[in-house]
């Protein structure tokens, strides 16, 4: 699985429209409000990095109110969960 964070300026007046339009997509697995430059993120999870590309490029700027994107790509993740599950490979 491949994880992309999507960062999203949108119109002040659409931001809870936006977030639902956005939330609906399929492979978007959460989507936040947040403070500072952007307006929200958009955590993708998909097979493919086609599947990133199809995302931004034809169904993210279907959606009204975005002004603007920067799209991540994350390589590795680091949670306290991920790393737990690590000390149990193998139990039973």
């Amino acid at each position: 699985m491949i994880t992309a964070i999507v960062q999203v300026r949108c119109s002040r007046d659409l931001i809870p429209e936006t977030a639902e339009a956005i939330a609906a997509i399929e492979g978007v697995a959460e989507v936040y409000s947040v403070s500072g430059e952007w307006d929200l993120i958009a955590i993708l999870k998909v097979k493919t990095y086609d599947d990133i590309a199809k995302f931004v490029t034809e169904q993210l700027v279907q959606v009204p109110g975005i002004v603007r994107t920067n799209t991540i790509s994350a390589f590795r993740v680091y949670s306290k969960r991920d790393r737990e599950a690590g000390f149990t490979l193998g139990e039973h």
